[in-house]
């Protein structure tokens, strides 16, 4: 009986093993977290425009905001949300799909046309990052800048495929080759965000009769798509001073893409067609 007993005891002392081990565990845990010193805190100072036109008497302003970027994103865009949800709800500004596609973060941000997305917080604490709209441009709400100019243009340009054979969209397919497919490449990936129009002095200017790199990028597309049978009546509606020639290739608006393309190349081969050279 005795030995019975002793045996059950040993069995229970055993189960009850893992459990107090575990909870050793667990107040080590707690004790090392406790002692472990607290992480400072990584305060980012950012200068945003403002200006809010329902506001009788309101200005253009600098606003600051600090956000400490060891709970922020490590993008822009990631602190302008953060500063929006935590800080001050009224700021506005445009965004939709965080990966560079749709282009409604476009911004300027430390003197760069760009998207807020794929643009990285600038880690050097004791210097301030500055953000604005799109340059040169009428501003809806501090950082959304009206775009209606900019819409009209491209849809003046009639950017869709356009031909005279009478074939109507879905009765047939129209193939093309390899090589005339390869001519689109660097053209077609244009998300019309404007960080090269509104980077174009020539643009500042004469926006009003000026194109700009990004319509003229798209209207290169289609003179140049071998299904398309309007090139030469494309080349005849940009045949005055201003709809192509005030580009002087200044070349800011390839270096500003934030998609990595050449408009001021697209333009230079639209002269080079008006010239009868291509």
């Amino acid at each position: 009986m005795a030995s019975v007993l002793n045996k059950s005891v040993a069995l229970w002392s055993a189960s009850r093993q893992p459990m107090i081990v575990a909870l050793q565990l667990s107040r080590g845990a707690q004790t090392a977290a406790a002692a472990a010193p607290q992480e400072q805190p990584r305060l980012k100072k950012f200068k945003i425009y403002r200006w809010d036109p329902d506001k009788m008497g309101d200005k253009p302003r600098m606003q600051e905001y600090s956000v400490d970027l060891n709970n922020c994103g490590p993008m822009v865009l990631d602190a302008l949300i953060k500063i929006k949800n935590e800080i001050d709800p009224t700021l506005t500004f445009r965004r939709s799909c965080r990966e560079g596609i749709c282009g409604s973060c476009a911004m300027n941000i430390g003197g760069t046309n760009t998207l807020a997305c794929i643009s990285r917080i600038d880690t050097k604490l004791s210097k301030a990052t500055k953000i604005y709209p799109l340059p040169h441009m009428y501003v809806v709400k501090d950082l959304v800048p009206d775009m209606s100019n900019f819409y009209a243009q491209y849809r003046s340009i009639e950017p869709y495929l356009k031909r005279k054979d009478g074939i109507q969209q879905g009765e047939e397919q129209l193939f093309q080759s390899v090589d005339d497919r390869a001519k689109l490449d660097g053209l077609y990936e244009c998300i019309l965000c404007a960080c090269c129009s509104t980077s174009c002095p020539s643009y500042w200017w004469n926006g009003d009769k000026y194109l700009g790199p990004a319509v003229l990028m798209q209207a290169y597309r289609w003179m140049i798509d071998s299904r398309d049978q309007f090139r030469k009546e494309r080349l005849e509606k940009l045949q005055d001073p201003f709809s192509v020639y005030r580009c002087h290739t200044i070349m800011n608006c390839t270096k500003t893409c934030p998609k990595g393309l050449n408009p001021g190349r697209a333009i230079a081969e639209i002269k080079k067609m008006m010239a009868g050279l291509a």
